[in-house]
């Protein structure tokens, strides 16, 4: 699904360089390179503020510390996402009001969220799901109705755009993840919280380092949510590639749907209005356990997220769903197959990948459904596949 050691040898000497000069320094917590990535992704985004912290989840979990989410407290947010998302949500007492998702995007679906509000709400938290940003004139709309806060979980999404607007600038406030195998990923875990609330960034910098407001003045209980400076070094560098790696998650996403076409699997959706990047590309599919099946033994790895939807997680019980509470979610969990997308993928390999895919319908499910039968989409699936 990656190839993380092809992607290091396009930019070695480069991360050694940094690496090298973050030794010289001996400044290894808080250094310069700490301050130039969140100045560089801010700029980037298009946000006053860009905190830097140890993890995606840790920005999440900060973020939600800084808006004093906390016991009695309730955050709509979809059940099909990575854990991350409502763990943090429980993590501080909060409780996780799962919605089920939109059929085509895979996202939130803004039509459900509505209901699921009560006098105990406090922030939506809007996934842009494998590098496609969520619907948020929509969510904006609803919270501002309510005086909701929006979070954008934008972990698997930097570089995406909703309407020409950079993911991560969409919301009140964004948390991204620089895990190694997101496309700006580093050496270990990262993350960065956006946002242009001066008052909230604030509060961040104050929790990521204990709450401290001056050495050994604490205003409030933090924790240790620091960036390392070798990491921030090394994110320096990847950043320089993401715009080239991108275009070939695009430039791959394009070939697959076109190799796809006659084959009954449901490839992709994306709107005009969404400009995607393909952090993962994912198909739905009939016999979805055998074709992955099929595919390993011709030595194509390909991976499920997620097998398990949030809200029938046994540590989210409390919540009180139930199987069929969110039938659209809990279908596509059964469905869905990423196959490898990364930037290092060659036409041979593109080729080989989709062959197998053809194959395995070809020979053993001849009577599956067309990939419009299994969708209903009307639009094209790949609206704007490759536009920069």
């Amino acid at each position: 699904m990656l190839d993380l050691g092809g992607e290091y040898q396009l930019c070695a000497d480069e991360i050694r360089a940094a690496i090298e000069a973050v030794l010289e320094s001996r400044q290894f917590i808080g250094g310069p390179a700490v301050i130039e990535l969140e100045k560089a992704l801010s700029s980037r985004v298009g946000v006053e503020h860009a905190v830097a912290v140890s993890s995606g989840t840790d920005a999440l979990l900060c973020t939600m510390m800084g808006l004093d989410i906390g016991h009695g407290d309730e955050v709509i947010l979809p059940a099909f996402t990575f854990f991350a998302t409502a763990g943090s949500v429980a993590r501080l007492g909060a409780k996780p009001v799962f919605v089920d998702i939109d059929p085509r995007t895979f996202n939130v679906d803004p039509d459900k969220i509505e209901a699921a509000i009560t006098d105990r709400t406090r922030a939506i938290i809007a996934v842009h799901l494998f590098g496609q940003c969520a619907e948020m004139n929509a969510i904006n709309a609803i919270a501002t109705r309510h005086h909701l806060t929006v979070i954008e979980d934008a972990a698997q999404a930097i570089g995406a755009a909703y309407h020409g607007r950079p993911a991560g600038a969409l919301g009140d406030v964004a948390c991204v993840s620089f895990y190694p195998t997101k496309n700006l990923g580093g050496f270990g875990e990262g993350g960065m919280i956006f946002t242009s609330d001066e008052h909230l960034a604030g509060i961040a910098r104050q929790l990521r380092n204990h709450g401290e407001s001056q050495r050994y003045v604490h205003e409030r209980v933090g924790g240790n949510f620091r960036l390392d400076t070798m990491k921030a070094a090394i994110l320096l560098v990847r950043l320089r590639y993401l715009d080239q790696f991108t275009k070939r998650r695009r430039d791959n996403a394009a070939r697959y749907n076109a190799l796809l076409e006659e084959v009954p699997v449901t490839t992709p959706y994306v709107p005009a209005h969404q400009t995607e990047v393909y952090h993962q590309y994912s198909i739905l599919c009939d016999r979805r356990d055998e074709l992955r099946s099929f595919l390993q033994k011709r030595g194509v790895h390909s991976a499920v997220y997620y097998p398990v939807p949030l809200h029938l997680q046994k540590c989210f019980a409390f919540v009180g769903c139930r199987r069929g509470s969110l039938p659209v979610t809990e279908q596509l969990c059964d469905r869905i197959l990423s196959l490898p997308c990364h930037p290092m993928l060659t036409e041979a390999d593109l080729q080989y990948v989709a062959s197998g895919v053809q194959e395995f319908y070809a020979r053993f499910a001849p009577t599956c459904a067309t990939a419009s039968d299994t969708h209903g989409a009307t639009e094209p699936r790949s609206a704007n596949v490759g536009k920069e």
